[in-house]
């Protein structure tokens, strides 16, 4: 059932990125809790970072191997899961942590492996 190639992942990646920056703005988050607002770009941003470098269709520097990419999404995934609960974050600041986090590790479960290099 595994059907998001490194293709789909790879325009999946800008998006989510420009998402990570600008969506916490939109959505006003941060106003109980300021790291809320904070914490996202600076993800997004590392994101864009991670894409740039990544050795798939659309990395532009293509240093990163593929499977470095997602081990680096899984953590920033796992990380949006646990931040609500180990900051405080509460109301709409955790449902965009929380929902966030389910997709990314959701996109990584679904995520087809790599056929193996021969040598």
């Amino acid at each position: 059932m595994r059907f998001v190639t490194k293709t789909i992942h790879a325009w999946l990646d800008y998006p989510v990125a420009f998402a990570l920056v600008t969506l916490p703005f939109l959505l006003g988050l941060g106003a109980d809790q300021p790291l809320a607002l904070a914490i996202s770009p600076i993800v997004g941003a590392a994101a864009f970072l991670l894409t740039v470098f990544t050795d798939h269709d659309l990395g532009v520097i293509r240093i990163l191997p593929y499977r470095l990419h997602l081990a680096a999404d899984l953590v920033a995934g796992l990380l949006f899961l646990a931040l609500p609960f180990a900051l405080g974050f509460t109301g709409l600041d955790a449902a965009f942590y929380l929902v966030n986090g389910f997709a990314v590790v959701a996109v990584i479960c679904l995520s087809k492996p790599e056929p193996e290099m021969a040598a």
